[in-house]
């Protein structure tokens, strides 16, 4: 079973700490994704456990074996970069048949399981021809089928489609998502691309300034984000956050009042917060709906400064109270042109709200993950 274990592993450069006690736990067969902001540490960590970079601390295994001090190569794991790092002079079957080579793997192998990788990827059609001869997105096929060919235990992804573009992405994260269910191995994946991370990952992992912001599936981290940083960095357009300050707490959850609109009861736990504390409250942009007679709303008036069309939707931009605001328009309304002000509401169970720190109050009303 193929499970990558992180106790209390640290990196430093010198007396720069980057990475700051990382317990993580990924099971045999999960297909996981590291993301977050430049800087935040995402590849670091990747090359810490693919064995391209030293751990400063902490405790590093692999099915169950310690590998802190092991080579890249006596890991057996399949890596995958931005780069294709493929050999120009060398056809693409002696690509996909060097890892092969390299591992002794008998010559009469060698033939039959390239030609079992390139049918998995679709590129049998291209054994014969040199790299320059391919476009972005068979270039990224032959070097997945490198990583593949081997029958690694833990398959790394640092970035992988960041060179492609959008179409080829999309089709792209489709073949890597068929190869995880066909192949059943474990993946870690770097992204900076939180839509990436959402359509892929059975489980996301944020990292922030060198620690993990939260863990959770997509539908945890999009319904039950820990802070407003994960609330902020998962989701798009990204989560709107009006300020606010708390008036009460009861059983009915915490009455907050906001300058652009009246109070309203959301039913969070208070967890602490305490009447006249500074909150936030926060509204995904597709949450807004248009005003009915239900009392049981948190209601805007938005003064819109533009709008985008984008066929299957449209956004509204503009301020509620002087603070920056997009929600998909609903669509009973008319939005052809930018206009003035706009009525918007969103249920009081959609909302999400923060206490000073930026921590989440966790929520009551919390939908359902698709089975």
């Amino acid at each position: 079973m193929a499970e990558v274990q992180l106790e209390s592993v640290r990196k430093s450069y010198g007396g720069t700490e980057i990475l700051h006690d990382i317990d993580l736990s990924i099971r045999h067969g999960e297909f996981v994704v590291f993301v977050g902001p430049s800087g935040s540490g995402k590849s670091t960590l990747l090359r810490m456990i693919g064995g391209l970079e030293q751990i400063t601390g902490g405790r590093l295994s692999i099915d169950n074996q310690v590998v802190n001090h092991l080579d890249a190569a006596d890991r057996n794991l399949g890596m995958v970069f931005q780069s294709y790092a493929l050999y120009p002079h060398l056809s693409v079957r002696d690509n996909l048949a060097f890892p092969l080579r390299m591992a002794k793997v008998p010559r009469d192998a060698i033939g039959p399981r390239v030609e079992e990788v390139a049918g998995m990827l679709q590129i049998a059609h291209l054994l014969d021809r040199r790299p320059k001869q391919l476009s972005g997105g068979q270039r990224q096929r032959v070097a997945i089928g490198r990583a593949i060919v081997r029958e690694p235990k833990v398959f790394l992804f640092d970035e992988p489609l960041s060179n492609l573009d959008t179409e080829l992405r999309v089709q792209m994260r489709v073949q890597i998502a068929k190869l995880h269910r066909e192949l059943g191995n474990t993946m870690i994946y770097v992204t900076h691309d939180q839509v990436e991370a959402m359509t892929m990952a059975d489980k996301i992992v944020v990292l922030r300034n060198g620690h993990i912001e939260q863990v959770g599936t997509p539908h945890e981290l999009y319904h039950q984000p820990s802070s407003q940083f994960v609330a902020g960095f998962i989701g798009s357009p990204r989560m709107n956050f009006l300020k606010a300050a708390c008036v009460n707490t009861g059983p009915g959850g915490v009455t907050v009042s906001l300058s652009s609109a009246a109070p309203v009861v959301l039913p969070v736990e208070a967890n602490g917060v305490s009447p006249g504390q500074a909150v936030t409250v926060g509204v995904r942009p597709d949450d807004f709906t248009a005003p009915t007679s239900d009392h049981d709303q948190l209601r805007v008036e938005l003064d819109v400064d533009f709008v985008e069309h984008l066929g299957n939707a449209t956004y509204l931009y503009g301020t509620v109270g002087g603070e920056a605001l997009v929600a998909r328009a609903p669509a009973e309304g008319n939005f052809a042109a930018p206009m003035g002000r706009v009525s918007l509401s969103v249920a009081r169970g959609d909302c999400h709200l923060f206490d000073a720190s930026g921590q989440a109050l966790r929520r009551r009303n919390v939908p359902r993950a698709w089975n």
